[in-house]
């Protein structure tokens, strides 16, 4: 039987978001053993899971029978006490991806625009798409945003504008002047979502915090996330911070158990990881100056980042990236961002990032 359900029409040319390979994939595929594999692909955090909240999850385990806090409510008054915010100016997501589609959910139909840079984070034309939305992408500026054109382009019809800041996949930092314009002048009509995935590895990060919880700024939403910084990516824990309005109306959509208790308990413990965090900007920072250093050494053009990864130039990346996956390092082509000649690789500890560093010299015959 042939079946003659209609599926919603935006689905026919609905990208894909595609993931880091996963280091099991990857081993069946190349019959490597998964031990003898590192991964390089997804920014995750190369120290592991902070200890910290690994002793709550084994001890939240217990009581996995029973459904999870639906309002997370130690999570969240601990959080905001973190942050110097109220409870009411946050809303928690199951990974920050969540909350991308939470506003296309509140704010997208078909006919209205959305305003992103040309390299963005691939979830943001997939949200705008997906509800029908037109995406506007805005030429980028020396691989990052250009800010004060992505300002010219909101026109009655935009109603979102998504800034990663850094920026995944370029890790380019927006400027602070064209950022604090850009927050000042956004039209009323329109929410300025701020994605800051990667802002914990900065050390002297543009704080807007006081801004949107204070109510001075209403279309305004920063989110965050547990998956970089502390080292939670496979427990999907994320968060926005906006005016109380604007998140009254985003609770409306969240489900009331999109936090399961294991991420619960992490986040609640992960919160005084400060000793690892600490190592954790260390570990990022010195496996920056050592990319760019061998990068500068092979002559290959890169962006400098202020995430935890960098981006490089390699000629045909996804031919390097065949190469080095091979030899057991997994890193990421980005063909998918229209960047076909460069790859990114995440910052991994000392010994990961030497071996992936030869393996990009066997890959460009430089050995």
């Amino acid at each position: 039987m042939k079946s003659t359900i209609e599926f919603n029409v935006a689905l026919d040319n609905l990208p894909v978001y595609q993931p880091g390979r996963p280091i099991e994939e990857v081993a069946r595929e190349l019959g490597i053993p998964a031990a003898d594999i590192i991964k390089l692909a997804s920014n995750e955090n190369p120290l592991g899971p902070c200890p910290e909240a690994v002793t709550a999850v084994e001890q939240a385990a217990r009581q996995m029978h029973l459904y999870p806090d639906g309002n997370a409510f130690y999570f969240k008054q601990k959080l905001a006490a973190h942050l110097g915010v109220d409870t009411a100016n946050l809303i928690l997501g199951n990974g920050s991806n969540e909350l991308l589609e939470f506003v296309g959910h509140a704010l997208l139909s078909p006919g209205a625009d959305v305003v992103a840079s040309e390299y963005c984070f691939a979830v943001y034309p997939i949200v705008s798409r997906l509800f029908g939305a037109n995406f506007i992408s805005v030429s980028a500026k020396n691989y990052g945003h250009d800010l004060p054109a992505m300002l010219k382009a909101i026109t009655p019809k935009t109603k979102i504008v998504f800034v990663a800041d850094p920026n995944n996949p370029t890790g380019t930092l927006a400027p602070r002047k064209d950022l604090e314009q850009l927050v000042n002048e956004v039209p009323p009509h329109v929410l300025l979502v701020i994605d800051q995935a990667y802002i914990e590895f900065m050390e002297d990060p543009f704080d807007l915090i006081p801004t949107v919880a204070s109510g001075a700024k209403p279309n305004v939403i920063l989110m965050r996330t547990f998956s970089k910084i502390y080292g939670l990516a496979g427990l999907r824990l994320g968060y926005g911070i906006g005016d109380r309005g604007l998140i009254t109306k985003l609770e409306k959509i969240r489900q009331p158990f999109n936090i399961n208790s294991i991420a619960q308990a992490a986040g609640l413990a992960a919160l005084d990881a400060t000793e690892y965090t600490r190592k954790a900007r260390q570990v990022n920072s010195a496996g920056l100056r050592f990319y760019e250093a061998a990068f500068k050494t092979l002559s290959l053009e890169y962006v400098s980042s202020s995430g935890n990864f960098i981006l490089v130039r390699v000629g045909n990346g996804q031919s390097v990236f065949d190469s080095m996956q091979r030899q057991g390092v997994i890193v990421r082509p980005m063909g998918g961002y229209k960047l076909p000649e460069w790859i990114r690789i995440s910052v991994g500890t000392e010994q990961e990032n030497q071996r992936c560093l030869a393996a990009l010299k066997t890959a460009l015959g430089q050995n």
